[in-house]
């Protein structure tokens, strides 16, 4: 027998909650792409967020369609029509009672028709001194009656979702019971403003007036919030009014309660929420513009609902210092947007969390920061980018399958080529003689075919040490070309980490002075308005680098797009000089006979048409022995790290 306590049907909330909420290395690719292209990994995670991952809605989209809910909500009605609905009904119960009168010869008819007469035209006033006068009609005596009951329900029911059910009736015993719960929820608030463990209190509080809160809180601060919401929504409705509107409805709201004792409770009520949640916009103004009458307790409602969707709009647009998507009240999201909006919500939550949880980012007192397995990654990439380059254009392969004495296993294996000289791999090979035949034999013994072989990779331990200076000035940023500078450095140093192990590589960045950097710190630097290019401090880092490895290779390799314009002082101070001068030209060539008559080969790429730099770079290539590349630049990163693999090629030749 089926549980009928569920509802089976298609989901209409938006993307499948149930479906995988995102692909953690794709967000993470797509992080890295914005990082390398200049962004810090704070907007580059906030711009993910805002177009959100694969299959799933993001921040603009929420945000879009919380602006048309402040459209729909704007539109609803008139928050005066409670006003319109009271003296509609006034009308009406007047002219019943003048009807009455007129069939009636009596004098005492004539006086009920003078007393009626000369009632005020402010309908607060009017419905003030009819509570004291003798209807002769039934139906206008009832009519009257119902606007204090429509009153006081109302006005009751917009702080209370469970009142307008309970005061439905005229049971004394209701409005004692109402009376009491006012009067317990002041001293639960009252106890929770000194600062008191209100646990109990609330349980036993929900235990005797839990009808009253069909919401069903789960504890004291929740049922704060809920009330709050309604009470501070009530105070933006009545200053929303004009002055003369806003004093008649509080003076019928005040006579229609009639108990000096319930009214006192609410006022207390009314404070005591202010004071726990003072951040409200109790004093706000809410701008509606719909037509349609609304009844107090639906004013309330609508102008709790624009409440809601505005602080989403504000939380949403994520513009605030400091703003996370903790801000985000999903609650609010739910009750405004849908449960959709809410899976969408929380799957961004979870993005930002699963890629620190899988150890792709890590919180560090600066924030968020990208960790060394997120650059292996991203460079990972970068390089598959290259090679893919560099094999769509014929520029050769870019492994060196070449045997020798000094040869040695790197733990991976290939197919057997025809004349590979390469030790055979006999694990991979059986392996491959399994897989190809397990679904047509049924026992051994396992053939061998020539497309099972495999030899083991081995490559010769002869090493480079490689400085790779990169330019940071902010003409590589102007021009677009900061990207593919990252990109670049990040392949070059996943090659060396991962097939020349026994390389030295070290990134070396310059514009006013020059630093060295990690493939972390080169990621995460972003563009800054700096003018000057030292070179000559990069090139006597690069010296320094290559120096402390003499028994490598030494190579040097350089991305720039202008030609040197500073240099350091003997106090080690930089100078910089646009047009660049003499002395500053004259330190640069220093440097590049240092490390020549060292022994290093100095390559430029040189990036754009800058002809004070060709100049130079022609000049230095000259002096150097090295060479000077031109590369649009999608195609800097094959240049560079084809050149790298070239010098290994060149000097192992020579070991």
């Amino acid at each position: 027998m089926p549980d009928r306590r569920f509802r089976y049907g298609p989901w209409d909330g938006g993307p499948d909650p149930l479906t995988s909420p995102y692909d953690v290395r794709e967000a993470l690719d797509e992080l890295g792409r914005e990082v390398l292209s200049g962004a810090s990994l704070r907007e580059a995670l906030r711009e993910l967020l805002r177009r959100g991952p694969e299959g799933r809605r993001g921040l603009d989209d929420l945000l879009a369609r919380a602006r048309q809910r402040r459209e729909e909500v704007r539109r609803r009605g008139d928050l005066a029509g409670t006003l319109d609905r009271v003296r509609q009904m006034l009308d009406q119960a007047l002219a019943a009672e003048k009807d009455t009168l007129a069939r009636d010869p009596g004098d005492d008819a004539r006086m009920h028709e003078m007393e009626l007469d000369t009632l005020p035209d402010d309908t607060a006033r009017a419905v003030r001194e009819l509570s004291s006068y003798d209807w002769q009609s039934d139906e206008a005596r009832q009519t009257y009656e119902q606007i204090q009951q429509m009153l006081r329900r109302d006005v009751l029911d917009a702080q209370f979702a469970g009142m307008k059910q309970a005061l439905s009736g005229q049971d004394p015993a209701v409005s004692e019971a109402v009376r009491d719960m006012l009067a317990d929820l002041n001293h639960l608030l009252a106890a929770h403003a000194r600062g008191e463990d209100t646990t109990d209190k609330f349980a036993e509080f929900m235990d005797k007036h839990g009808e009253f809160f069909p919401e069903n809180p789960r504890n004291t601060d929740e049922l704060i919030d809920l009330l709050a919401r309604r009470a501070a929504a009530a105070e933006r409705m009545m200053r929303s009014l004009s002055p003369q509107q806003r004093d008649e409805l509080a003076r019928l709201m005040q006579e229609a309660l009639g108990d000096p004792n319930l009214a006192s409770q609410l006022g207390q009520l009314r404070d005591n929420l202010r004071a726990l949640r003072p951040g409200l916009e109790w004093d706000a103004r809410a701008r509606m513009r719909g037509q349609e009458p609304l009844g107090y307790g639906e004013a309330v409602e609508a102008v709790a609902d624009l409440a809601d969707v505005e602080a989403l709009i504000e939380q949403l647009a994520q513009e605030h210092p400091g703003a996370t998507l903790d801000d985000v009240d999903v609650e609010a999201l739910e009750r405004q947007l849908g449960p959709g909006a809410t899976v969408d919500m929380r799957a961004l939550r979870q993005l930002e969390q699963e890629l620190e949880r899988q150890g792709y980012v890590a919180r560090g007192p600066d924030g968020l920061r990208l960790t060394p397995k997120a650059l292996r990654r991203l460079g990972e990439a970068a390089l598959r980018r290259v090679f893919q380059q560099l094999e769509s254009t014929g520029r050769g392969d870019h492994d060196d399958h070449r045997t020798g004495a000094a040869d040695e296993p790197v733990g991976t294996s290939r197919e057997w080529r025809f004349g590979d000289e390469h030790p055979i791999d006999a694990t991979r090979t059986v392996h491959n003689a399994v897989l190809r035949s397990a679904g047509t034999r049924s026992g051994p013994p396992v053939h061998l075919s020539v497309e099972d072989f495999a030899i083991a990779e081995t490559e010769r331990r002869s090493s480079a040490a490689v400085a790779l200076c990169v330019d940071l000035s902010y003409s590589m940023v102007q021009e677009g070309r900061w990207g593919p500078m990252k990109q670049t450095a990040l392949a070059l140093s996943h090659l060396v980490a991962t097939r020349f192990r026994q390389d030295a590589l070290e990134i070396i960045g310059f514009d006013r002075v020059a630093r060295r950097l990690s493939p972390v710190q080169l990621a995460e630097i972003e563009p800054d308005w700096i003018q000057g290019t030292n070179l000559q401090h990069a090139l006597m880092l690069a010296g320094r680098h290559v120096r402390r490895h003499p028994d490598a290779e030494p190579v040097i390799l350089v991305v720039t797009d202008g030609e040197p314009t500073a240099h350091l002082l003997a106090d080690g101070e930089p100078f910089f000089s646009w047009p660049t001068t003499h002395e500053t030209l004259r330190a640069t060539i220093n440097e590049v006979d240092a490390v020549t008559r060292y022994g290093a080969t100095l390559n430029f790429f040189m990036l754009g048409e800058d002809p004070g730099l060709a100049r130079f770079v022609d000049a230095v290539a000259r002096r150097n022995g090295g060479r000077v590349f031109t590369p649009d630049l999608d195609r800097l990163g094959d240049f560079v790290v084809a050149d790298y693999l070239r010098a290994r090629r060149g000097f192992r030749r020579s070991a």
